[in-house]
């Protein structure tokens, strides 16, 4: 019940709320009444905090230490002086004279320091009256003069020289008693002139173009035979070559060329015609090589990285016109600031070969005979090169290389007795190792060492006469406080072959060809010098301390231990 009047009670309220009254609107006056403001009476005024600070007084302690003075002396300062340049001397003088009566005379006479000048002479001489036991007489003498001169300019350089070789010897590589010998039917003279002139631009400017040309003349001949009529027989060489070439830079990348003209003309007696031998004909060789090599060369990252790419072109003209074009292309990369650069490249080229090249190599050679250019048609090669140290540098590499018209001496039989050579030509495949390594102490201490190994595969041949299969070498120098001076070469070399013509000792038949092995060399060489002052010294050279009389070529010994003393000075 209650319930209900509760809900009848809401429900009635509701109603009530729900019924709207009706507007009213009042209109009226509003009063609304402000404080009056009053303003401060007092004014702001600034409050002294000055504060005294107090003055404290430390009496000092009336206490007093004694004090001793003492003079030392002390040592006086010293300075020690060197000079930036080295005095020059003009003129240096070497004089000496050795076993078997070996005369030595040396003279250099060179410019001093001149910014623009340069100039100088060089003269040697040195023979030998001894003879080889059991061998043909082998005395020799060598004569050499060298004249020199240049200008120094900012952009430009100018060079001359000239030069003059007379070198004798005897073909002493017979086996029979000296004294029943003419030494006039074994003796020889190669006669040797000439002179270069090159002029070379040094513009610092990167955008202009820097070149270089230069020609060059030489001839070069051996004696005129004994009988008067056969003035002719005997060899006669004219060269002459022109050399150019320019480079030029954009950007990173260098762009070079080279062009070279290289003539020689070779005469033995007349074309076609016969001296009083009738297997004695002339020859006439003339031998032009013309040659354009362009080539591109750029560095990258900080110039630790160079390739160079490019290729020569070659025009053989002698017995016949060829031409041949090679590659040339090389990488190298620097490592860790240029302890390690390993490089590869490819490469090849036209040897010129000429009476001097070849007696230059082997001076018992026949006045009479045929030449061939020799063509490397592809060498590849590889390795790596760099310091271990600021005194030690290395070097190891490898390469391979098809070789034409490789010459080889071999013993002649057919104008001689046996002590002269003539000349085979073959192709061969070259496969050569090599590595090396130095050590430089400033100015005190040298040592190199250097190992070669050799490779041969011919087409023809079974050995590559009288080339070695491996050779060893050693150099060191040793300067002791500016007054001993030490040098010593030691030089081993074996696997040497000789073609021979008959049975004989180490003598063996491969091929239908006889080998005789040559064996091994042994070649070393001690030098002494003392210098009294910086004018004044004497020296001591001995040379083949082992004492081997190996051979240099087959039935050439050398002679055993040698001496040779004297002195230098300078003025």
């Amino acid at each position: 019940m209650k319930k209900y009047i509760l809900f009848s009670f809401v429900g009635f309220s509701s109603l009530l709320f729900g019924q709207g009254g009706p507007d009213v609107i009042v209109t009226g006056i509003g009063l609304r009444q402000v404080e009056p403001a009053y303003r401060m009476s007092e004014s702001p005024k600034i409050i002294d905090t000055t504060i005294a600070n107090p003055v404290i007084d430390f009496p000092l302690l009336a206490l007093q230490h004694p004090t001793k003075i003492e003079v030392e002396p002390i040592n006086p300062a010293t300075i020690k002086t060197e000079q930036k340049l080295n005095q020059l001397y003009s003129t240096y003088v070497k004089l000496g004279i050795g076993t078997e009566l070996m005369p030595l005379g040396e003279v250099y006479f060179d410019s001093r320091r001149s910014r623009k000048f340069v100039y100088g002479v060089h003269a040697k001489h040195l023979s030998s009256y001894g003879n080889i036991k059991d061998y043909a007489p082998a005395q020799f003498d060598r004569t050499k003069l060298g004249l020199y001169g240049g200008i120094n300019e900012k952009n430009y350089t100018l060079r001359g020289d000239l030069h003059y070789n007379n070198q004798g010897l005897h073909y002493y590589g017979w086996k029979i008693p000296t004294d029943s010998v003419d030494r006039k039917t074994t003796a020889q003279r190669f006669q040797d002139v000439g002179g270069a002139v090159s002029f070379a631009s040094h513009k610092k400017d990167s955008a202009n173009l820097n070149y270089k040309v230069g020609i060059e003349y030489n001839n070069f001949g051996s004696k005129k035979p004994i009988e008067d009529s056969l003035s002719d027989w005997r060899a006669r060489e004219n060269f002459f070559g022109f050399n150019s070439s320019a480079s030029y830079k954009l950007g990173k990348e260098i762009y070079a060329a080279d062009f070279n003209v290289r003539y020689n003309g070779y005469k033995y007696g007349s074309l076609g015609d016969t001296n009083s031998s009738v297997i004695d004909t002339g020859i006439v060789l003339n031998n032009t090589i013309i040659n354009l090599k362009p080539t591109i060369s750029t560095y990258l990252f900080n110039n630790r990285f160079k390739a160079k790419v490019g290729v020569d072109i070659v025009i053989d003209a002698h017995q016949t016109t060829k031409a041949h074009i090679y590659p040339v292309a090389e990488l190298k990369y620097s490592m860790f600031n240029d302890i390690f650069i390993p490089y590869v490249g490819l490469r090849g080229g036209l040897k010129q070969t000429s009476f001097k090249s070849l007696t230059a190599e082997n001076e018992f050679l026949l006045t009479n005979v045929s030449m061939r250019n020799e063509n490397t048609a592809i060498d590849f090669y590889g390795g790596i090169k760099g310091t271990l140290s600021k005194r030690i540098s290395f070097n190891v590499n490898a390469s391979f290389a098809r070789i034409q018209n490789k010459a080889l001496f071999v013993t002649d039989t057919l104008y001689s007795v046996g002590n002269k050579f003539n000349l085979l030509f073959d192709t061969l495949n070259l496969t050569t190792i090599e590595g090396s390594i130095s050590y430089q102490l400033n100015e005190k201490l040298k040592v190199d060492g250097i190992g070669r190994f050799y490779s041969y595969s011919l087409l023809n041949n079974t050995y590559a006469w009288n080339l070695p299969q491996w050779q060893a070498i050693a150099r060191g120098s040793y300067n002791l406080f500016d007054k001993f001076l030490i040098n010593l070469d030691l030089n081993f070399e074996g696997g040497r072959k000789a073609l021979v013509y008959a049975m004989e000792d180490d003598v063996t038949v491969e091929n239908l060809q006889f080998a005789k092995t040559l064996g091994f060399v042994a070649d070393i060489n001690l030098g002494l010098e003392y210098r009294y002052n910086k004018r004044i010294s004497a020296f001591i050279q001995f040379n083949n301390l082992a004492s081997q009389r190996y051979n240099r070529w087959y039935n050439h010994p050398v002679q055993v231990f040698q001496f040779l003393g004297g002195i230098t000075f300078r003025l």
